[in-house]
């Protein structure tokens, strides 16, 4: 009978260790499979390396079995231990997801992998248990083997880990198989390629260029914000591969560290380079902005001889790659330039008479060599997305598309998911959505736009900016300074990282009773229900992946 209970302690453990890995899959999916990254989350906190529930649960459950091992009847410290186990490795609902869980192919592997490796770990230490003579003492196994399945339980991101190491093989060579699809689909049908990088603004540029350049064109764009080597890969082999009448290919080039651009360049070899900004987004990642300039320069420098880059001129950062001498053909923009100003820099595109209301953007663009001008005019709200516009009207333009057709269709554009998105509810609420990310420059243009809305209440809900390093802090001050200017009502998502926010906000003449620090987004959405009604309005800037 021992024996037996003895099974059932040690399969509970195990089952709640794989329910254990199956939700940590789905933080380690959103980290992108990066070990290190993933595991640095875990660490970071203690009630996800060390959670309270399973290790009271061993404890009561050992304590109470140990007060019951002289019992007549010898298998109640077992009993005990199976129910403490019980207990330890059912987890609480987790109060809001916001990114589900995706069973991708990798992550059905990944998983298997985790199971096989924790099933392993397992056998292992029990087979390390049975070679010590603990004799029919119960207790003591029942403590040796709810030990074990306390460690083997709290191992769980650990075993995902392994998962990953063991099935490395395997993903290499489907990754190589992978991107030789994709390089041969391309190699078929030698489309111009058109690559955009930036820290900020690049799935903006790219689904304007795409909806400009369509006019003329058959133009494809990698979907949403499909920036990596895996994920350009996939929308090739997924849209283009029976598909040979693209002929101009979009691809978003996005990076973490130094290194990764040049790899997207040698599977899709740009002949027009776009790069809109280098700033502070993920810094603490790259570790300083002279590295994301290096990392973006990428792009350019894998740009052949004749090719064309299209660079914004108000960026030091980038501006200082158009003095590089690569390629020989350079196009630069500007909204902050006179043209007497941009005719004495070389630079070739500028924006005057740039006007934001809420109903839109209205500027002049200028070709400031031929002097042909255009009035533009968009729904697209957003000052920065002044910038945006002209890097696709100086592509359009040196593809022959004339100015006056560019301004025409961009009478018509639509902004990008999740991207200052202007809508109304059926209750006369308008929602301003800039949830996807949220960066220095950005939050300026948001914060804007939101005090363009000069009746009813203007409340802002954000969790402020991440990933920007030693600047983090700073940065957010100055989103709470804007705030306290731009908003009646202010909630800020999550106490830790808003501090510098409310810190700032509370240095201001900002009422303090319309100020509120709530810990999930579903609060601040039921809060603005409740409490708002026609005419007022929201916007959300930014939204943290769960692992924040």
């Amino acid at each position: 009978m021992s024996e037996i209970l003895l099974a059932i302690l040690a399969t509970v453990w195990l089952i709640g260790s794989w329910l254990r890995i199956h939700r940590q899959a789905r933080f380690y999916q959103i980290e992108e499979y990066m070990s290190g990254r993933y595991l640095r989350w875990v660490l970071g906190d203690r009630s996800r390396s060390l959670p309270a529930r399973p290790i009271v649960a061993w404890i009561l459950g050992l304590a109470i079995a140990s007060l019951l091992a002289e019992a007549p009847d010898s298998i109640v410290p077992l009993i005990v231990a199976i129910f403490a186990a019980l207990v330890a490795v059912i987890t609480p609902r987790q109060q809001e997801v916001k990114q589900a869980f995706a069973a991708t192919p990798r992550m059905k592997r990944l998983l298997a992998g985790a199971w096989l490796a924790s099933v392993l770990g397992l056998a292992a230490a029990l087979a390390a248990i049975s070679a010590i003579q603990l004799g029919e003492i119960d207790f003591l196994l029942a403590f040796a083997v709810s030990t074990i399945g306390l460690i083997h339980f709290l191992a769980a991101p650990l075993w995902l880990i392994a998962g990953n190491f063991l099935l490395q093989p395997v993903e290499s060579t489907l990754r190589r198989r992978y991107l030789r699809g994709a390089a041969d689909t391309l190699d078929k049908i030698r489309p111009k390629i058109i690559g955009i990088t930036g820290s900020y603004g690049k799935t903006t540029t790219k689904h304007f260029l795409r909806e400009i350049l369509s006019v003329r064109f058959r133009t494809y764009a990698t979907p949403k914000s499909y920036n990596t080597l895996m994920g350009i890969s996939l929308a090739i082999n997924r849209d283009l591969a029976d598909d040979y009448r693209c002929e101009y290919f979009i691809s978003e080039m996005g990076a973490y560290v130094e290194g990764e651009i040049e790899r997207i360049c040698q599977l899709t070899p740009p002949d027009i380079a776009i790069v809109t900004e280098v700033g502070p987004q993920h810094l603490e990642r790259f570790g300083s902005l002279d590295n994301i300039r290096r990392a973006k320069y990428e792009i350019v420098k894998n740009l052949p001889a004749d090719g064309l880059a299209v660079l914004n001129w108000d960026n030091p950062y980038v501006r200082a790659m158009a003095e590089a001498g690569h390629p020989k053909t350079v196009l630069t923009v500007s909204k902050e330039l006179t043209p007497e100003a941009a005719q004495e820099q070389g630079v070739a595109l500028i924006a005057s008479d740039v006007k934001a209301t809420l109903g839109g953007l209205s500027f002049m663009a200028t070709h400031v060599a031929s002097g042909e001008r255009a009035l533009i005019k968009t729904e697209v709200v957003g000052e920065h997305n002044v910038t945006n516009l002209l890097l696709c009207i100086a592509v359009a333009w040196h593809e022959g598309i004339p100015l006056r057709d560019i301004a025409r269709r961009i009478r018509s554009l639509q902004p990008a998911e999740s991207r200052l998105v202007v809508k109304q509810t059926a209750a006369g609420i308008t929602i301003i959505n800039d949830a996807y990310s949220a960066n220095p420059k950005g939050v300026v243009s948001a914060l804007k736009v939101l005090g363009l809305h000069e009746t009813g209440a203007r409340l802002l809900i954000t969790p402020g900016m991440i990933e920007l390093g030693d600047l983090q802090e700073a940065e957010n001050r100055k989103l709470g300074l804007l705030a306290a200017q731009h908003a009646t009502d202010i909630i800020l998502v999550g106490k830790s990282q808003t501090q510098p926010i409310v810190d700032a906000i509370q240095s201001t003449s900002f009422d303090p009773s319309r100020l509120r620090v709530v810990e999930t987004l579903q609060e601040s959405v039921d809060w603005y229900q409740q409490n708002l009604k026609a005419g007022d309005t929201v916007l959300f800037l930014n939204d943290l992946p769960d692992t924040y």
